[in-house]
């Protein structure tokens, strides 16, 4: 996908159509020739199907939607000409929006509903932190803040992510 791309001052705005709603991605240019990457929020549901073009919509699976997500952001990236792996960039902040389970009801099978809510949270820490470990060795993990909301407008997902990175020019050319 080829991006839109407006500059404004030390601003680059990434952004798909002629009059779009938000950017995919916003980069800031530090003074030292770092560059900070504002992620756009999205879901490893039917947003990630619609970015990687994928033929199975995945709901309410967090180890399959959270690296999706960074799948997404990795093709963002390269799609923009920043670099080739999401594992250059350092993450800073993810913002986590967690889905209420879509079932059980939670007034016909409480325990049922409750249960789920744990899965949903032992699964989303498990996929993090794997995904940390795996795809980006060696950096530190970003700080996060995580809201449990009844739901996101997109129906399929478990959670939405937000995140913020840098790309430190410096450190890639030790």
């Amino acid at each position: 996908m080829a991006f839109n791309v407006k500059t404004r001052g030390k601003l680059t705005y990434y952004y798909s159509g002629d009059e779009p709603v938000l950017s995919s991605l916003v980069t800031e240019q530090q003074p030292d020739g770092d560059l900070k990457i504002y992620f756009a929020g999205l879901t490893g549901g039917y947003s990630a199907k619609g970015v990687l073009g994928l033929d199975e919509l995945v709901s309410m699976d967090p180890k399959r939607e959270i690296p999706l997500v960074f799948d997404c952001w990795e093709k963002w990236l390269r799609d923009a000409g920043i670099c080739e792996s999401i594992g250059e960039v350092d993450f800073i902040e993810v913002h986590a929006f967690g889905c209420q389970p879509k079932a059980p009801s939670p007034l016909a099978d409480p325990a049922g509903y409750a249960a789920e809510q744990e899965r949903l949270r032992r699964e989303y820490a498990e996929a993090y932190r794997k995904l940390f470990k795996e795809r980006m060795p060696g950096r530190g993990v970003p700080a996060r803040f995580t809201v449990h909301v009844v739901d996101v407008p997109d129906t399929a997902a478990s959670y939405e992510f937000y995140g913020v990175a840098l790309l430190q020019r410096s450190l890639s050319e030790e």
